[in-house]
């Protein structure tokens, strides 16, 4: 079954999941021909392994706290907090505690 995605003018809910956050997993909200928003959900302890994607991107926390990990420096963000990479940029991901984050990737043509 093809995923079903939002569209350009739809209204897309980032409310904190709260206690459903343990039910959803991670998904893609849009995607277009240059731009994807993916609501990645991680519970406590959980990783992202280092990887990196061709545009660059941003990772906002809807709600929790998580530590990114970039070659030469690791920062936390927490619950209303947006952190911006570059294309290519390696990247990793640790929750801190049970979150969820609109990850904004811009496409390449």
């Amino acid at each position: 079954m093809a995923l079903i995605h939002a569209q350009p003018f739809d209204v897309i809910s980032l409310k904190p999941l709260a206690a459903k956050l343990h039910e959803v997993k991670s998904h893609s909200l849009l995607k277009t021909s240059q731009l994807q928003l993916m609501r990645v959900v991680m519970l406590t302890g959980q990783t992202m392994p280092e990887h990196h994607v061709a545009g660059e991107i941003t990772i906002q926390c809807l709600e929790g706290n998580v530590m990114i990990s970039t070659p030469g420096r690791s920062s936390a963000l927490a619950a209303g907090e947006l952190m911006a990479l570059p294309a290519h940029e390696p990247h990793g991901l640790k929750a801190v505690a049970d979150s969820s984050l609109l990850v904004t990737v811009l496409l390449q043509q």
